[in-house]
């Protein structure tokens, strides 16, 4: 029941506001004016930024109202979080102004993130061996880089994926229900809560950003989602992983992994800046094949839900 209400709150609290975001964002002129010769922008009218407050403050807001415990490691992932959610706002308020943030010193602070969440006790530690029962304990150090690594690129990935009306949100969605149900059947409390209240924030958003989009959430929603997702994976699905069930996390987690793996690997084979955007990800090329905004959108929708439905089928076989 727990559950259900935080899901039902985030839900209808999103739905609530983010209309109200809206105007406020019209009203401040937090308003994106894209430039018709930006390819990447499939966005040719101003569009209102802002969503991505209510997606934070929500998501913090319900979270601290239904946690039953405030520990030293939550302070650490809210206080990350805020570094996320602040740096991707001055990303999005460059943006909109016409000017383009360096990515490195973005990429500084999104690391530091991670590395403070790693310092506060989210942290991949080993996995089980399926054959024998045995645990096998990482060296510290690789513990460490697996960690940032995982946070930071799926942080990443997800705001890479965020290029057309409602993928992001909705792709955020679907792994967040998977990673919730893993992180039940794990008996991990405080990752399933977090996991089903980003569910209730992401369907909320989606209502208002499916196609045509009335609100966006910048890169300031796109990388706190992504950041709070590879959060709740290394908490509840990566704690006590076998060898195979390492992969439910990373089929969760599927679209924008593999997608963004084969965008690297084509951007390093044509000397491409690996961080500088492009018209390389599937719903691009989705779009250059024929098909609608929408229609793209659906199909990455249903190739994520299959993704997602295997890594429940792997986690329920206990292997």
């Amino acid at each position: 029941m727990v559950y259900a209400f935080a899901f039902l709150l985030s839900l209808a609290i999103m739905l609530v506001i983010t209309p109200e975001l809206r105007k406020i964002a019209y009203k401040i002129d937090y308003v994106e004016k894209p430039k018709q010769e930006n390819t990447r922008k499939i966005h040719k009218e101003a569009k209102p930024y802002l969503a991505a407050v209510g997606i934070f403050t929500v998501f913090w807001i319900v979270y601290f109202l239904f946690s039953k415990e405030l520990t030293t490691k939550t302070i650490w992932i809210f206080i990350s979080s805020c570094l996320i959610f602040l740096v991707g706002m001055i990303d999005d308020w460059v943006k909109i102004r016409g000017g383009d943030l360096k990515a490195w010193p973005k990429m500084m602070i999104q690391v530091l993130a991670c590395i403070l969440v790693y310092a506060g006790g989210v942290q991949f530690i080993g996995f089980t061996n399926p054959f024998n029962g045995g645990y096998i304990l990482l060296p510290t150090m690789l513990q460490a880089i697996l960690t940032v690594v995982w946070i930071f690129g799926v942080t990443t990935v997800i705001n890479f994926t965020d290029g057309m009306d409602g993928l992001a949100g909705g792709v955020s969605c679907i792994s967040a229900f998977t990673l919730f149900i893993v992180a039940c059947g794990k008996g991990n409390a405080n990752a399933a809560l977090m996991g089903i209240i980003l569910v209730g924030v992401c369907l909320g958003y989606v209502r208002y950003n499916k196609f045509p989009a009335k609100i966006l959430m910048g890169d300031a929603g796109a990388t706190f989602l992504g950041f709070m997702l590879a959060i709740i994976s290394l908490d509840g699905a990566f704690k006590q992983a076998t060898i195979i069930s390492i992969f439910i996390p990373i089929l969760a987690l599927g679209l924008p992994i593999f997608d963004n793996l084969y965008v690297m690997y084509m951007r390093m084979k044509q000397g491409k800046p690996l961080y500088v955007g492009d018209t390389s990800q599937v719903h691009f090329r989705l779009v250059q094949n024929g098909l609608t905004q929408k229609q793209a959108v659906q199909v990455l929708y249903l190739v994520s839900m299959c993704l997602n439905l295997s890594a429940i089928i792997l986690f329920m076989l206990k292997i």
